[in-house]
């Protein structure tokens, strides 16, 4: 039943983003970008703005939900009576009043043998923390109080919406230049069979687009991993203002320990929530979260 609700809530995202999209274009104006005459580069501008931009931000708003349902988070009441959830509950509220914000962020708890931990949601004010139970299993409480910290952290610097900022532009910017690369090379291509000199072959045009699209993807997802490690060192940065600097320390060094345990269930499309990650070698340029060793030897290289 895994892939079954993979599927459906693959589908179901794009269905709405999709729809939303389509109908704030036609709220806008926005004409097709490709006419008789040639491409209009103000209609594609506005076109892959909307799109990159819209996309993004759909998802970000969608996040807590997809949250909950991909990775089967299970919110915890702030009255719950189970000691143990109470107690984490506080930590996280003790830590985000601590960070300064607006209103208190959902506490939950989903099941995987994997050490982990991800703060998502569209504000901070709307922000939801889970933590896997292999993580509660296999840390002491300073060390997810380290964990917690590093996570109400990028809650409060605000990353959710900063990363949907930069991958919107990057997403924008891809389709943009995509198209009126492979818009110039069909042209080119077609050369002057055609005496209107506004013809394209579009069977050239479509596949250059396509091929294109990939290379500037893979060319923005750099990009786009680059500022999400900067902000990973921030995130730790805070997390030792907030739980103190000796618990994310700890924090980091429990990970190293528990690095192996990866569940095998984690969901794709979740990656980029996890705490850390393993990389090496030209992946490096690809991942979203510094070593594990480099991020201790800052915290380490920072007077207490």
């Amino acid at each position: 039943m895994a892939w079954f609700k993979r599927i459906s809530l693959f589908l179901l995202v794009n269905f709405l983003v999709i729809i939303t999209i389509s109908v704030i274009l036609k709220l806008l104006g926005i004409q097709p970008y490709l006419t008789a005459y040639g491409i209009d580069y103000g209609n594609l501008m506005a076109f892959c703005l909307v799109w990159g931009m819209g996309g993004a931000f759909i998802s970000l708003a969608l996040s807590r939900i997809i949250a909950k349902f991909a990775m089967g988070v299970k919110v915890i009441a702030p009255d719950t009576h189970d000691p143990a959830l109470q107690d984490l509950v506080q930590m996280v509220h003790q830590l985000a009043k601590s960070a300064g914000l607006p209103a208190m962020p959902e506490v939950g708890i989903y099941n995987s043998p994997e050490v982990n931990a991800f703060a998502t949601g569209p504000t901070k004010s709307r922000a939801l923390v889970a933590v896997s139970t292999g993580l509660l299993q296999r840390m002491h409480r300073a060390e997810v109080e380290g964990v917690l910290g590093h996570e109400i952290a990028h809650v409060a610097n605000g990353d959710m919406v900063t990363m949907t900022l930069i991958q919107g532009v990057v997403n924008a910017f891809v389709m943009f230049l995509a198209r009126a690369i492979a818009f110039a090379l069909a042209q080119a291509m077609r050369g002057d069979r055609d005496d209107r000199g506004g013809g394209i072959a579009f069977g050239s045009y479509y596949m250059i687009q396509f091929v294109l699209e990939i290379i500037f993807m893979i060319l923005g997802s750099i990009v786009v991993a680059s500022f999400s490690r900067w902000r990973e060192f921030r995130a730790d940065q805070g997390g030792a203002r907030l739980a103190g600097r000796d618990n994310m320390i700890s924090a980091l060094r429990a990970l190293q320990r528990t690095f192996d345990r990866v569940d095998p269930q984690a969901q794709p499309s979740i990656q980029a929530l996890k705490i850390s990650s393993r990389s090496g070698g030209i992946m490096k340029l690809f991942s979203t979260h510094p070593a594990l060793e480099e991020r201790i030897a800052r915290l380490e290289r920072r007077t207490a």
